[in-house]
Parts: structure tokens; C-alpha cells; sequence
């Protein structure tokens, strides 16, 4: 080591420039994820979750501050589908950004792994959520509806908070308006029927601000509130009660009309329905967009208060639903669970940093995408995880190759019926379930399905199959049909519904990186038998076998 001797003040001066600059210099090296850190922060993510918000039947057309506020300042999806149309499996796909095949939520109940102690063991380790935290960037906050036997005595009740949340404000149970209970980081809180301190939506706008008020401002933050809107019991705000006084469920095409070509639980659908039932479901149409207006303000109060603390510009806001919904449709009266655009179809805004304004895509999205977006956002690598999903980021701030996007996803469903009739409908016998007065079943054990739904320029098709005793078939071209009222199963060209057959097959039996291949209308679309597996649902005799 060189001895340095000074003997004068400019040498002094000198030493102390060259040692600033060496402490300077180690920091650097030995703290840059830190310097890193603090000059590119990593941006926060805000996510908004409703309840059963159709896009196809006009669910968005309350929502005008959310349009404006997230869609027109940023990007607005206009195929975005859901892998199971019913609330449990669909945000248990966006947690894990997982197929239903590969989470195993089957259905709303304990028995179908909904919020179980076998979901809680296996799948909500490996939540998004639990990433973010394990990692420990992120501090993570939810409010509102989870899952539905989330707070169940027999799966932990409200005392249970899944890893990676820091903050915890959950629903017990189902979608409720008043008189419920939230679980407070493990703890209850319960609610009654004052409008100004119980109503759900408020609350979770209230808490939602508070959470940005008080949060840390060392660490970015991801925030997920789920409204119970407009999910029923269709509960609006006192203000707005009388709203849309003669709104009424759109009259499209498939409106109140026999779906003589599809499944039989469809067929078996009376037409034309008493005017007692569209009576009903208009009434409950005007009630679901009533509920939405608060919706509106909560999204509202949210952007505003980023806006104000300067946090705007660096957040992603995502607003998006679990699943569609139908009101006449086929004439079904009202509910989720079926194949059709307006069940599996979902609005998806999302704004933030670099993303231009006033953008619409029409590429195909997913909801088990969101998970892997979120992690991408978040700066994690979605390929380490077993997610199936993809991240649409780079499609959003404009450094993704279109032309490599999927072509096609899969929806699935596993119906739900009684061992026993109802005693209102006795001649539709054992097996089905969701039966309105005049005897019309939304669902039945043999409601359980498995489709392909491709989105390209040169395709727009559907193609479903019944796990039932006819195999029953069902292909859309959307392109010709867009309210899907003629089955083409029996006239497509062979070859084609052999190759979509296929490719179904493919993606039921799929994990991680494989359902992310490339689709049968793709160039790059290669067919591997060995894919496909004898048996891909170890759930689908269950009920079957026990109404023989």
C-alpha cells in the first residue's frame, strides 16, 4: 500500500474529494439494486374485481367514469374470456393463473375445492399474490369478495388469511350489500343494514382510500378490491334506487328464442317465457346497473386519490370482471355457467405507465393471464412459475409482436345437479339444479363442458364438446353468427372439427408452458398425440354415478 503524506490544504482537499469518491463508488457497486431501486421504482398495480359484470348484454354502459378514467386513458380488450363462467373456479383461474384443470376448483361449494382446506394446502402458496410478497417489493392489500366458502368454519373460517396479503378485508362468503362479515387481517368485523357504514361497495371504497392514505411510500403497492356488484341480491345505493326507470334487458336476437340446435339443458328452456319471467329479468337488469353506479364512484374516488398523491402516473389500474351473465337469452331467464358469448365474455381497461390513451385491441385474452401480467409488472419471471397463462404487458405498452399472440383458449365447466328432483319440477327428474318457477334449469350435472374459443383475423370460432351420454357437439362461427344461433357442428367440414377436436384435447391436458402453444389456425400448429391423456377430469363421473 502506497504511503499518502499531505502537507498542505489543496492536498487535504484532494484526499477528500478522492475518498468521497470511493465510498461513492463502493455504495454503488455493493447497494445497486438499492440505487436501482430508488431511481426506477417499480410501478404499483391496483386491481378491481367485479361481480358477474357482463360486457355483452350493455354491463358496461353505467360504468361511464370507469370508461373514461381507465378505458380512454388507456387500453380497452375487447376479447377477453374467462376460463369457467361461475365465480369460484373464474377467480381461482385469476389467482393462479391456472385452467380449472390444473387449480381443481370445480364449482361455488367446499365438495368442488371452493376456498378448502385442499386449496388453501395447495394452490394459495403459489397465488400471485404469494409471489409478490414472498419477494418482498410488494405490500398487498385486498378488500371484498375472495372466494365463495371463503370464511367456512369447516376451512378455517374468517380467522384464515391466504399468504401474501398484508392487509386483509374479506368477505365471509358470498356477495352481499348489507348485514355481513369481513374478516380484518383474521379477525371479524361484522356489518349491519346503515347505509352510511355498512354498504359494502362504500365500505371497500373507504377502506381502499385509507389504505392509500396511510400505506408505506418506501415500497410500490399491488391492491385488489373485489365489489360484490352487480352481483345479486342487486342492492342500490338509497341515491340510487329509481335510476334507469325503463331500462330494460337488451332484445337481441337471441333474446327469448329456442335454442333448438344446442345441449338439451338449453332446449328444455320454455319459449316463449311468460311474461312474469321477463317482467322479472328486467326488473333485475335495471337492479344490476343500479348497483354498478357505485361501482362507478369507487372507481372514481381511487383514481382520484392516486391522482392527487402523485401516484397516477406511475400505477397500472385493471378493471375487469369473474364472468359474464344472461338475462333471456336462449330463453334462460337469468344466471352464468353457459358456453355463450355473454357468459364467457368480460370487459378488461387497464391504464398506466406507457400506455397510450384511446387504444382497443381485439387480440385474445384470458383471465389467467392476469396473474402472469401482474408478476411481469411487478418485474418477476412468469416462466418460473407454473402459471398457464401469459403476460399481456408487452401487448399493452407496445413491444409485443401481435402476430405471436395465442390464437385460441380453453373454457371449461363441470355442471352442478341434485341427487334428488325438485319437488316444483318433478317431471325433469334427479340431476339438475338452478330451477325457476316454471320449471327452467340453469345448470345439471351434464352441464359439464370443455371448449376452444379462437380469436383471429382469418378466425372467430367456438368449438365446445359435453363430457354427456351423447357427446353432445357445439361449434360457432362468430364471424357469420355473433350471437351464436345456429350450431354448425353438423356441417363443418370434417378435417376441421377433427383438428379442433384435437387441439381441445391438447389444451385440457395442458400445464405451464404447454397451454401456451400455438393454436390449430396458427402456422407454427403442430399436433402431438402424445398430449392427449385417456382421462382428463377426475371429477366428471362423480355426480353422474349418483342419479343413476
Amino acid at each position: 500500500m502506497a504511503l499518502l503524506v499531505f502537507n498542505s490544504a489543496s492536498q487535504t482537499t484532494s484526499f477528500s474529494f478522492i475518498m468521497l469518491r470511493f465510498i461513492l463508488i463502493c455504495v454503488t457497486l455493493h447497494g445497486s439494486n438499492l440505487v436501482a431501486a430508488t431511481m426506477y421504482p417499480r410501478p404499483n398495480i391496483v386491481l378491481i374485481l367485479t361481480d358477474d359484470l357482463d360486457v355483452s348484454i350493455g354491463g358496461m354502459i353505467p360504468l361511464a367514469k370507469t370508461k373514461k378514467l381507465i378505458g380512454e386513458a388507456g387500453i380497452t380488450f375487447t376479447n377477453t374470456f374467462v376460463a369457467s363462467p361461475l365465480c369460484c373456479p373464474s377467480r381461482a383461474s385469476i389467482l393462479t393463473g391456472k385452467y380449472p384443470h390444473n387449480h381443481h376448483v370445480v364449482n361455488n361449494t367446499l365438495e368442488g375445492n371452493c376456498s378448502s382446506v385442499a386449496w388453501q394446502k395447495t394452490q394459495e402458496p403459489n397465488t400471485f399474490p404469494a409471489f409478490l410478497q414472498k419477494h418482498g417489493a410488494y405490500q398487498t392489500f385486498f378488500a371484498g369478495k375472495y372466494l365463495n366458502e371463503y370464511g367456512n368454519t369447516e376451512a378455517g373460517g374468517v380467522e384464515h388469511v391466504p399468504p401474501g396479503w398484508d392487509h386483509w378485508f374479506a368477505l365471509e362468503r358470498n356477495s352481499k350489500y348489507y348485514n355481513y362479515t369481513l374478516s380484518v387481517n383474521g379477525r371479524p368485523q361484522r356489518h349491519g343494514q346503515n347505509y352510511s357504514e355498512d354498504y359494502l361497495t362504500d365500505v371497500l371504497a373507504n377502506i381502499s382510500i385509507d389504505f392509500l392514505e396511510n400505506k408505506s411510500n418506501r415500497r410500490p403497492f399491488f391492491m385488489m378490491v373485489s365489489t360484490p356488484a352487480p352481483h345479486s341480491p342487486w342492492m342500490a345505493a338509497p341515491q340510487y334506487e329509481n335510476s334507469f326507470p325503463n331500462v330494460k334487458a337488451p332484445r337481441d336476437p337471441n333474446f327469448n328464442i329456442h335454442g333448438k340446435d344446442k345441449h338439451w339443458l338449453i332446449r328444455q328452456a320454455k319459449t316463449p317465457m311468460k311474461n312474469s319471467s321477463i317482467e322479472f329479468l328486467d326488473n333485475a337488469y335495471r337492479k344490476r346497473w343500479r348497483t354498478l353506479l357505485s361501482v362507478d364512484d369507487m372507481v372514481e374516488k381511487v383514481v382520484r386519490k392516486l391522482e392527487v398523491r402523485g401516484e397516477l402516473s406511475n400505477t397500472y389500474v385493471i378493471f375487469t370482471s369473474d364472468n359474464g351473465y344472461h338475462t333471456g337469452q336462449f330463453s334462460l331467464p337469468m344466471d352464468k355457467r353457459q358456453l355463450y358469448e355473454f357468459d364467457i365474455r368480460v370487459p378488461l381497461l387497464v391504464r398506466g405507465p406507457s400506455i397510450k390513451p384511446n387504444q382497443t385491441s381485439s387480440l385474445l385474452i384470458a383471465n389467467v393471464d392476469l396473474g402472469p401480467t401482474i408478476l411481469d409488472i411487478a418485474g418477476y419471471n412468469v416462466n418460473e412459475t407454473q402459471m398457464d397463462g401469459m403476460s399481456f404487458l408487452p401487448i399493452m405498452i407496445g413491444t409485443g409482436n401481435s402476430s405471436t399472440w395465442r390464437s385460441d383458449m380453453l373454457v371449461e365447466y363441470e355442471g352442478e345437479g341434485r341427487n334428488i328432483s325438485d319437488p316444483a319440477c318433478p317431471l325433469l327428474g334427479p340431476g339438475v339444479s338452478e330451477c325457476f318457477p316454471d320449471c327452467v334449469c340453469e345448470d345439471s350435472y351434464n352441464n359439464t363442458y370443455a371448449c376452444v374459443r379462437t380469436v383471429l383475423q382469418t378466425a372467430n370460432l367456438q368449438y365446445c364438446e359435453f363430457d354427456d351420454n351423447e357427446v353432445f357437439v357445439e361449434v360457432y362461427n362468430l364471424t357469420a353468427d355473433p350471437f351464436q344461433l345456429t350450431n354448425i357442428a353438423k356441417s363443418i367440414d370434417q378435417e376441421v372439427l377433427e383438428k379442433m377436436n384435437h387441439r381441445l384435447m391438447m389444451l385440457q391436458s395442458c400445464s405451464a408452458q404447454t397451454c401456451r402453444t400455438p393454436g390449430v389456425y396458427d402456422s407454427q400448429f403442430k399436433f402431438d398425440p402424445r398430449l392427449m391423456f385417456a382421462s382428463l377430469n377426475t371429477h366428471r363421473n362423480k355426480l353422474r354415478q349418483t342419479v343413476k
